[in-house]
């Protein structure tokens, strides 16, 4: 179920007065601004503050959403910067055993050697944001019970968002913050011709891969560039040969000034999600059984998918950003775990919301609803729990290739039969084009025999659960517990012809009846499942409809009472654009061992091993050896600055947001976060949280001296130095 606002709603935010702005922690939204001026300005920031309240204009309107990860126009003619894990979906799409772009890096020498991203690949241009909080608020009052105010929410959404997106060309998301205090609604214009213009070698810019992930020091180029493309009117359009560069009105330039510690930086991005003002309990639950048991499992599927694929390359390139996908996530969750052992957060935690209680108790009267919102939120967190490991077993089991098409596919033929605002979010009109190219790049990230070990998987975590969570559908299915039951459900499956993808395609026009006749195991599997699946989605609405009603309440007072002690208010991530500033800045780790700002291109020599991950190319190791640097040294360094470290408040989605200086000018590309940081999704600890940057002039070095592209650093206005 896709309930982009309902999952959002969790987020606290608000955009009253700021008792103790200051640069570092805070990820602001673009309402706070005008009353950040004075701290941006102590800071250090050179422009007007109210310059950076302008959405579309210099720097801000340069900024855009990849819909997962941040980037930004470089360019007038549509130039992207990003992370090379950004782009590392695209990257391995593109990529086969033969010519592995992945390994080998990608640079199109002219826009008509560039190759597209994907069908699903889009760049996401913000146009303007409406607060539309009291149409949204009328609509979930207004609503009978707990069911009702999920589907009023939905309703208003849907209204909301097929208005905006009455003109072709954009693409409109609601947001909640507040807990569902504030709704605003954001306009996009949306590009679906997004090609891969330059990619380096893996061996730059995936050094030191998950070994030194989340670490610092690090010496990763993690960078890369899309071009955007519209259609001959300009307007956006699916990929077509006759399509041409998008003009961006606003573009960012690459610094000219040195960066250096202490400097002022500021990063604008699409944050994801962060959980600051979470329950205890909430919290309690992911430390002590969410974290470790996702870690536990993607360990496990990573060496599943890495011994598979020692014997078959091509299972190594296709899943190749899978597992990269999981080697992230778990390696953030362990280091998450630790972390918040270091330093006692689970205790930390029930002491803030203690305090919120016995601020609320001491309110008396004007305190009792919240206590009460507090009370019921709780109830809902039980509910949850007495299903927590059925429902991750079947999202996991549902998201493998051949089952997440099958039922996805049924799913659309019910929909399809209903008017479209009617429909689930996710499988209405302005979903087809998202749902059809996932099904048509399946081919890409899929093999059947791996696909069939990771059913099987799953499968066999969904024996160990207790049998009052087991599934009567999925047991009549498998036919029994026997491993033999298994392995013929399993063969079952794989004769589906869901396999090909024509037959896909074949199944993506057609009408709920057709599947309901249909003898494809898979299909027969997804007719099955669906009456299950869609019984417990209705519990889950009925749950966040619950929320709906409680989690403003309760959200409103942890506000009032962090005012009432001066503390921040400021907002969870939620995937809505924010604003976070701070300083170039070293730390000092726990051990007392102090680290530096930034890292030095010889670093990258002196860790180079000959073998993955440490495996820097030939070309790189002669430009160090050669002390080639290209007019890029630091004076200060004595050499070109390859990765640094500032201050600033980021998470996931951040990534290849760009990094920039006091006048607004671009000195690198977030990537990542010190180990020590990432329990900043839950609290932030100014002393050791820290941002890790690619350096604009690495970037420019290695597009210079070691894999060349100087057609791209010309039309950046940067001519190779010499």
């Amino acid at each position: 179920m896709r309930l982009t606002v309902l999952t959002a709603a969790i987020a606290l935010a608000t955009a009253s007065a700021l008792p103790m702005a200051s640069a570092g922690e805070g990820m602001w939204v673009p309402q706070q601004l005008p009353e950040l001026a004075k701290p941006m300005k102590q800071a250090g920031l050179k422009l007007k503050p109210e310059q950076l309240a302008d959405l579309t204009g210099d720097p801000l309107g340069a900024v855009v959403s990849l819909g997962g990860c941040t980037a930004s126009f470089v360019s007038p003619q549509g130039l992207v910067a990003t992370n090379h894990h950004c782009a590392y979906g695209a990257i391995q799409l593109n990529s086969t055993p033969e010519k592995n772009l992945m390994r080998d890096g990608f640079n199109a020498a002219t826009p008509a050697a560039e190759i597209p991203a994907g069908p699903n690949a889009r760049i996401y241009v913000l146009e303007s944001i409406q607060d539309v909080t009291g149409e949204v608020r009328d609509a979930i009052a207004a609503a009978p019970d707990a069911l009702g105010r999920t589907a009023a929410l939905d309703a208003a959404e849907k209204r909301l968002v097929a208005g905006c997106e009455a003109v072709e060309g954009y693409r409109c998301r609601l947001y909640s913050f507040s807990g569902g205090n504030t709704y605003r609604l954001f306009r996009n214009i949306e590009i679906k011709d997004v090609r891969l213009a330059y990619a380096p070698p893996g061996s730059v810019g995936n050094y030191g891969g998950e070994v030194d992930n989340w670490s610092w020091p690090r010496h990763t180029g993690d960078f890369a560039f899309y071009r955007a493309y519209v259609g001959p009117d300009g307007k956006p359009a699916a990929f077509a040969p006759g399509n041409v560069p998008y003009k961006p009105k606003r573009w960012l330039k690459l610094a000219d000034k040195p960066l250096r510690e202490g400097d002022f930086v500021m990063i604008a991005g699409y944050p994801g999600n962060t959980s600051r003002y979470a329950l205890s309990r909430e919290f309690t639950n992911t430390v002590e059984w969410s974290y470790p048991t996702i870690s536990r499992h993607y360990k496990a599927l990573v060496a599943l998918v890495e011994a598979e694929a020692k014997a078959d390359p091509e299972i190594e390139v296709k899943y190749a950003s899978t597992v990269r996908g999981w080697e992230n996530v778990l390696k953030n969750y362990d280091n998450q775990l630790a972390g918040f052992e270091r330093i006692g957060a689970v205790a930390g935690k029930r002491a803030q919301e203690r305090a919120v209680l016995d601020w609320l108790a001491g309110r008396g009267a004007d305190g009792q609803a919240a206590v009460a919102a507090h009370a019921r939120l709780e109830g809902l967190l039980d509910e949850e729990r007495a299903t927590r490991e059925r429902d991750l077993v079947m999202a996991q089991f549902g998201n493998t290739g051949l089952v997440s098409a099958a039922t996805t596919l049924y799913r659309l033929a019910i929909e399809r039969a209903k008017p479209d605002a009617a429909r689930e979010q996710g499988y209405q009109e302005r979903d087809l084009s998202t749902i059809e190219g996932s099904l048509r790049q399946m081919e890409r990230r899929y093999v059947p025999a791996m696909d069939r070990k990771l059913q099987r998987y799953w499968i066999d975590q969904y024996l160990q659960l207790p049998k009052p969570q087991r599934v009567a559908e999925i047991d009549k299915w498998l036919g029994g517990d026997s491993s033999k039951a298994v392995e013929v459900a399993l063969n079952r499956l794989g004769r589906s012809e869901l396999v090909e993808p024509d037959a896909r395609m074949k199944w993506f026009a057609a009408d709920r009846a057709a599947f309901e006749k249909s003898k494809d195991p898979a299909i027969r599997y997804a007719v099955a499942v669906m009456p299950t699946l869609l019984e417990l989605e209705r519990q889950r609405k009925v749950r966040a409809g619950e929320a709906l009603a409680a989690r403003p309440v309760f959200l409103q007072a942890v506000a009032d009472y962090k005012r009432s002690q001066g503390e921040f208010v400021y907002p969870n991530a939620n995937s809505s654009l924010r604003i976070t500033f701070g300083n170039v800045k070293p730390y000092t780790r726990l051990d007392g061992n102090r680290q530096h700002a930034f890292t030095r291109l010889e670093q990258v020599a002196a860790k180079h091993t000959g073998q993955p991950p440490f495996d820097a190319p030939q070309a790189l190791l002669d430009a160090v050896a050669a002390k080639a640097y290209g007019g890029l040294a630091d004076r200060r360094l004595g050499t070109v600055p390859v990765n640094f470290l500032s201050d600033l408040d980021i998470t996931g989605g951040n990534s290849g947001s760009p990094v920039m200086d006091a006048r607004g000018e671009l000195v690198g590309l977030a990537f990542d976060m010190n180990a020590e940081a990432v329990v900043s999704n839950w609290m932030f600890d100014p002393d050791m949280t820290r941002v890790i940057s690619v350096d604009q002039r690495y970037m420019r070095w290695i597009m210079q001296e070691v894999f060349p592209a100087p057609q791209l650093l010309r039309e950046m206005g940067v001519a190779p130095k010499r």
